[in-house]
C-alpha cells in the first residue's frame, strides 16, 4: 500500500479530521466581457449574468455596486460572475462600454 493514498481521517483527540478547503479556481477570460440572461433555476425571473471580467474579487465588488446603483435593482456576485437582477443587457453593455471595455451580449 502506498503512503501517497494515506491520510488521518479521525483522532481520539480532536475527532473528524477535515480537508483543508480551497478557494475555487475562476476561469480566464479571453478579454471579451460577455452579458447574457438566465431564468433556469430562478422561478422564472431573470437575471443578467456578466463573465469574463478580469479583475480581482474587491474590484469586482465596486464594479457589481456601481453596476447595481446605475441600474437600480439588486444583485451579487458569485465565484467572479456578476448577477444583476431583470434584463438589463443593453444597459450593461453601453455602461461597461463607456470603461473601455470589449462586451459581447451571449445567449438568448
Amino acid at each position: 500500500m502506498s503512503d501517497t493514498h494515506s491520510r488521518l481521517v479521525y483522532s481520539t483527540d480532536g475527532g473528524r479530521i477535515d480537508e483543508p478547503k480551497r478557494a475555487p479556481e475562476r476561469p480566464k477570460g479571453d478579454g471579451i466581457v460577455r452579458i447574457q440572461r438566465q431564468t433556469s433555476g430562478r422561478k422564472g425571473k431573470g437575471v443578467s449574468l456578466i463573465t469574463g471580467i478580469d479583475l480581482d474579487d474587491e474590484a469586482l465588488l465596486k464594479l457589481a455596486a456601481e453596476l447595481k446603483k446605475k441600474c437600480g435593482c439588486g444583485g451579487s456576485l458569485k465565484q467572479g460572475v456578476i448577477e444583476i437582477q431583470g434584463d438589463k443587457r443593453d444597459l450593461i453593455k453601453s455602461l461597461l462600454e463607456a470603461k473601455g471595455m470589449k462586451v459581447k451580449l451571449a445567449g438568448g
